[in-house]
């Protein structure tokens, strides 16, 4: 890892003129290919999976033409292999302190057929969270934060894009929708690029990680959170499972 350094700097005036003052120095972080690792692995379930309920859309019978078949929650979905689907997984701590670039692309939260796809998005701190609505229906959108500030903006149908940005970490905090109360997803917010979304098959791939000792940690909405140390040499592919349990349910 090669950091360069961002100076902060303080004015001091005086009879002379003034001065800048360096008053802390804070690394840009970056990885050094030649020697970063992967982590993968799964989010896996056992015991018996719990039926999610359908989605009751007649309140707006446009929310339910938008929809050829039933759409259940999402706050548990279990894969036919035996996984969790949007789980988040990341790296919890062990990284070194210091500034890490967000990506230039956006991350990216749509409203299809009145639900939010993706229903769990991870994006960096300071990167921009670009917000469609495909629907033919108003949504009125919350960011129910609580260390970043909240927001509760209208989406008119099919309107113009809007952007937000966050600035402070924060791991799954929801996402809801002031006109139809069944639209829930959540938003993680994360001050490094080492993080990941189960999807279908229950798998993640956390790429690009320097070498080092971390703690892992996969949080779900409705099972809360499990963590792992590990150690990762230099170009060292690392396999971590997790594992929920049908009873363990926090809510």
């Amino acid at each position: 890892m090669k950091p360069s350094v961002i100076l902060a700097l303080v004015f001091l005036a005086g009879c002379g003129g003034s001065k800048q003052t360096p008053i802390q120095e804070v690394p840009t972080l970056k990885v050094d290919a030649a020697t970063a690792g992967i982590i993968s692995g799964k989010v896996l379930f056992t015991g018996k999976a719990p039926v999610m309920p359908v989605l009751d859309m007649s309140a707006n019978p446009s929310c339910e033409r938008l929809n050829k078949k039933p759409r259940h929650a999402e706050q548990v979905v279990v894969n036919a292999n035996g996984t969790l689907r949007n789980a988040f997984v990341w790296i919890q701590s062990g990284l070194p302190d210091g500034h890490w670039v967000p990506p230039s692309e956006f991350a990216k939260l749509d409203q299809v057929g009145c639900v939010y796809e993706p229903h769990v998005l991870g994006l960096m701190i300071g990167q921009t969270l670009e917000i469609s609505n495909s629907d033919t229906v108003n949504h009125n959108i919350h960011a129910d934060a609580s260390v970043n500030a909240g927001w509760n903006v209208t989406e008119p149908p099919r309107a113009e894009k809007r952007t937000e940005k966050f600035d402070k970490q924060e791991i799954l905090f929801p996402v809801t929708c002031g006109v139809h109360p069944w639209m829930r997803g959540y938003l993680a917010v994360v001050a490094h690029p080492f993080f990941a979304v189960t999807g279908d098959d229950g798998s993640f791939t956390i790429s690009g990680v320097p070498p080092g000792e971390y703690t892992i940690e996969a949080v779900h909405e409705k099972y809360g959170k499990k963590q792992t140390r590990i150690v990762l040499g230099q170009k060292e592919k690392k396999d971590v499972d997790f594992q929920y349990a049908a009873e363990a349910s926090i809510n």
